[in-house]
């Protein structure tokens, strides 16, 4: 008893101490540093940490002013939106700073990082500019003297470095004394001008074959605006008087000859700019000047191709042929992407300007393009001039509000016009679109944490006592969606298919709002509106929009119809119709005089690779080849059973060469004396599903691969590290749950690959998930969610990854692509890392995972084995790899990046160095399943397995056995259709599957500081 009183007493101290120093402590937590020491107030030039974490909305104030309060709730917070900021120094009645311009000579730069390559000297023609010629993540800074406070615009006198490993926007993180004003100011972008290789050339068949793009660039001055084409105007910058240091970060080689900072442009509107122009100006005698769309003098994106349109109406137009009319309006719908075209004017006067154009991609939805006329935006009507929806090709004249034609003041002699892509009306009611997407999954994780993340049918809920605040929250979520959805009708000008799909999602908050106690039992069906809202918001960053022509007219002169008459489209539609019946190519027509080629990809990459065959393989070998388009791998089926085949198909999914294989379709490519060879150019793990009985039925062609992306801004705010094991994976996630923020779903493969399972026994005939090792890597993937509580599910991984709800994330290569494409904003604050493994007890971490491949394959009946061995050869090597994807992704950009499981050619792709060990890495530990009769039901009830251990509660170890049986009897039954067990269950024959067990050495010339 005694004992127990001195311990109470003890309590009682310490509670009491703990009263007397609160205070005091926490008035020292809070009082403001003096000391001049800290990181962020320092003008440190190479404190990097306050960069990615200080939000501010002045970009002119002292980072250090304030106390450590606010500037740890400004580090706390993420940087706003430009819209918002611009916002409030419109209600602060922030205006145009000073009239003249401040111009700083690109060579006097004040400050560089440590690995920098930077230098004053020559560069195209110019002399004493500075020669970035930047490999990774660098950055120089410059003294900006400022003598009147105010709005400033910053145009750059750039070149870009030219070459095949130079095809991307030149991508610069911009701040003023060390801080990011704005998320958009992370990431602004110089562009290059791209050209079409006109007249196209064609093929056998007379058919033109899409050009592909050089690049034309030159010393241009442009102004710094955001990258993904969501405003008007210019970004403006906040400066106040005195003396700033700029900073300019990237990791794309530029030279730039000066910056100037000016006051922002104004542009008048139409009526304005009329009045200053004579009003009775004579209309020029002259005829109309037509400008075919496809004949554009540049462009800033490769990826903008032409196309073929068979309407009869589109020029130029060949009965029968194909013929590249008109600008892809597909491809022509993101960001910033800008077509110039040059014309010549006879006269001086006033003009008209139409063009013939299709906008029915989205129904109902309107289409955005900002259009200049030599350089500039004539007038205010034009910064985003809508283009409405209409089925079909439409005749469109640049005319204000009443129909009345714009007219524009045009001198003699070569003038430009030009159209940008901009979604500038949509961009506020994005934002709110993606901020209403976050609070509503901010929403289901309260939910979540009400009811634990289980559904208890037999539980009575009260959400206005359990959760206050949650019902306001929630009902604020239905006012704020309501009201984006009609803005979005009144921008578009009409109800849309993005719009109504809104107000399903409206009325769904709206059910739930009136049944608020059902929520927790219905939490799924926050998610699901997540993602629809997450797919809306990618639509409508789509303005998509196809030209065929542009007519510059005199004032006084009629415009010429733009669009087919009745009997014209009858006409060619019959036209199209009886061309349908002399097809120039068929896949039933095996032509046996050369080796014939069919490829499950897309038009340009057939073209492309006969392209490449006629002027390497063929020239070289003697070989004659034709490659065709094989629409859809069932046809392989089909036209096999009629014994018509191709002798070498290319771009098939991993399953297919087993499959052909296992009912003896293929030729076994390990037949080939000099296979070794070939088999060296690859990593072990991707040869695992081609193998089948002894031998290998495909070539790995490409491959994805799964790697760990992180937002570095966000662990470095919350004091994370990027995880090596699970098991940091594990300490790191409660953090993370606590700020609002998870991990997606993780595949399987790893948890069993880096325990030391394997699927199936070496023999193959069983699976091998029955071993201890096997029930501890389900164990470990069910315990993710069962125990550590990570997310069971995602809409998007892309659209949580850009948020900032989902920092850190296992997905495939593909999303680094998308990353750099698609999310510009967030340039310098993600990074990739191999996936978390296991540490061993030699201090080595495992880290296999599998990702998917898909290969080419030579066919058992072929004639021409050793040609199509040849072929595959040639096809597979690291030089004609290389040139393949350098030339794809000239042609399609950087979306088409192409993924060859060449190393050597891989290594040669412009990958940002900084990345490339971490890809490298994870390559060594490249591990796919293996294929064997029956393997189709593993992932189909290993996923049924997880839902009964996950979603249900079952016992991880009996439920991954109830898979097991499921898994084996299917297998049972292929084995005995397929010989390799008799009728009673007894193995005939062994599969004998290959074995990797230890990571590819393949990769260790590649390697920084490898002899490569």
């Amino acid at each position: 008893m005694k004992t127990l009183l001195r311990f109470r007493a003890g309590i009682v101290i310490m509670l009491f101490l703990l009263l007397l120093f609160g205070s005091a402590i926490d008035g020292y937590a809070g009082s403001p540093d003096l000391s001049g020491e800290n990181t962020a107030a320092s003008g440190d030039p190479d404190a990097e940490s306050p960069e990615p974490d200080i939000a501010r909305s002045d970009a002119g104030a002292n980072p250090a002013s304030g106390d450590a309060g606010s500037a740890l709730a400004a580090a706390d917070a993420p940087e706003p939106y430009y819209i918002e900021l611009l916002e409030q120094w419109k209600q602060k009645g922030i205006v145009a700073g000073q009239s003249g311009t401040i111009a700083i000579p690109g060579t006097d730069y004040s400050g560089q990082s440590e690995q920098a390559k930077v230098a004053a000297g020559s560069f195209e023609n110019k002399d004493d500019v500075l020669i970035w010629s930047a490999v990774s993540d660098e950055w120089i800074e410059y003294e900006v003297d400022i003598a009147q406070d105010g709005l400033y615009a910053i145009d750059v006198s750039y070149h870009p470095f030219i070459g095949e490993k130079y095809r991307k926007p030149i991508t610069l993180g911009l701040t003023f004394d060390h801080v990011s004003p704005y998320l958009e100011s992370r990431s602004v972008q110089l562009y290059r001008q791209w050209q079409d290789q006109m007249p196209a050339k064609k093929d056998d068949y007379g058919d033109e074959i899409r050009p592909p793009s050089i690049d034309v660039s030159g010393w241009k001055t442009e102004p710094l605006r955001d990258s993904g084409g969501s405003y008007e105007s210019p970004l403006l910058w906040h400066l106040t008087a005195g003396k700033h240091i700029m900073r300019l970060s990237g990791s794309d080689p530029v030279a730039i000859e000066k910056i100037e900072l000016h006051a922002p442009l104004k542009i008048d509107d139409y009526k304005t700019v009329r009045s200053k122009q004579p009003e009775n100006a004579a209309s020029p005698s002259g005829d109309s000047i037509v400008i075919e769309a496809e004949q554009a003098s540049w462009k800033n994106d490769s990826s903008i191709p032409l196309a073929y349109d068979n309407n009869i109406s589109s020029t130029p137009y060949e009965r029968g042929k194909m013929v590249y009319n008109v600008i892809n309006g597909e491809r022509w719908s993101t960001g910033n992407q800008e077509i110039t075209w040059t014309f010549d004017v006879p006269e001086s006067g006033m003009y008209k300007i139409a063009m013939r154009a299709q906008q029915s991609y989205s129904s109902n939805r309107s289409t955005f393009r900002t259009i200049s006329v030599n350089g500039q935006v004539p007038f205010s009507e034009l910064a985003a001039y809508r283009f409405p929806y209409a089925t079909g090709w439409q005749g469109i004249t640049l005319e204000d509000e009443e129909g009345a034609p714009f007219e524009f003041a045009l001198n003699k002699g070569t003038n430009t016009l030009t159209m940008r892509v901009t979604q500038a009306p949509l961009k506020p009611l994005l934002v709110e679109l993606e901020n209403i997407i976050s609070d509503m999954k901010e929403r289901g994780l309260d939910i979540q944490a009400l009811t634990g993340g289980t559904v208890d049918a037999n539980r009575t809920w009260n959400v206005e006592r359990d959760l206050p605040g949650f019902v306001g929250q929630f009902g604020e979520l239905y006012d704020r969606l309501a009201g984006v959805q009609q803005s979005l009708v009144a921008v578009n000008g009409r109800s849309d298919a993005v719009t109504q799909g809104i107000v399903t999602v409206v009325k769904d908050l709206k059910e739930l709002l009136a049944n608020i106690n059902r929520v927790p039992y219905e939490a799924d069906k926050l998610v699901n509106m997540e993602g629809k809202l997450a797919d809306y918001l990618q639509q409508l960053n789509a303005q998509p929009l196809q030209l065929d022509r542009i007519y510059v007219v005199p004032s006084g002169k009629k415009i010429p119809r733009m669009t087919s008459t009745f009997f014209q489209e009858l006409k060619g539609s019959i036209s199209d119709f009886l061309y349908t019946f002399k097809p120039k190519s068929e896949l039933s027509s095996v032509d046996d005089g050369v080796l014939n080629v069919w490829v499950q990809r897309g038009r340009d990459y057939v073209n492309l690779i006969q392209q490449l065959t006629d002027e390497m393989f063929t020239a070289e070998t003697g070989i004659k080849v034709k490659v065709n388009l094989l629409p859809d791998s069932d046809l392989l089926v089909l036209m096999n059973a009629a014994g018509i085949a191709p002798d070498v198909a290319l771009g098939l999914s991993q399953d297919l060469p087993f499959e052909y294989a296992l009912r003896g379709g293929l030729y076994n490519l390990a037949q080939f004396p000099d296979f070794n060879q070939l088999y060296e150019r690859f990593a072990p793990g991707t040869w695992i599903p081609f193998y089948y009985n002894g031998g290998y039925y495909g070539v790995p062609e490409t491959q994805t691969f799964e790697m760990l992306y992180y937002r570095k801004d966000i662990l470095d705010r919350l004091g994370l590290k990027v995880p090596g094991t699970w098991e940091e994976v594990y300490k790191m996630l409660p953090t993370l749950q606590q700020n609002n923020m998870n991990m997606p779903p993780v595949p399987y493969t790893p948890f069993f690959y880096q325990n030391g399972a394997e699927f199936f026994t070496p023999d193959g005939l069983k699976t091998a998930l029955s071993s201890q090792k096997g029930f501890q890597g389900f164990k470990e993937w069910t315990d993710l969610y069962n125990v550590h509580a990570a997310d069971q599910s995602l809409a998007s991984f892309f659209q949580g990854f850009r948020s900032g709800t989902v920092p850190m994330g296992i997905s495939d290569i593909t999303t680094y692509i998308q990353l750099m494409v698609a999310a510009p904003e967030l340039n310098g604050l993600w990074g990739i890392a191999p996936v978390p493994g296991v540490k061993q007890e030699d201090g080595t971490i495992t880290r296999w995972m599998s990702g998917g491949v898909q290969s080419g394959v030579i066919f058992k009946n072929s004639k021409k084995a050793e040609e199509g061995w040849e072929f595959l050869k040639w096809w597979t090597s690291a030089a004609v790899q290389e040139r393949f994807g350098n030339d794809i992704e000239t042609l399609n950009g950087v979306t088409f990046r192409w993924n060859t499981s060449n190393i050597e050619a891989f290594m040669s792709l412009p990958w940002k160095p900084e990345d490339v060990d971490s890809i490298l890495e994870q390559w060594r530990w490249f591990k796919e399943v293996p294929n064997v009769p029956g393997s189709y039901y593993l992932a189909r009830e290993l996923q049924n397995a997880w839902n009964r251990t996950v979603l249900d509660g079952i016992n991880s170890r009996s439920s991954l056995e109830t898979a097991i049986k499921e898994i084996e009897r299917e297998m049972t039954r292929k084995l005995a259709e397929f010989k390799f067990i008799d009728g009673s269950g007894k193995a005939v024959h062994s599969l004998n599957l290959p074995a990797v067990t230890e990571p590819w050495k393949g990769v260790e010339p590649y390697v920084k500081g490898g002899s490569k």
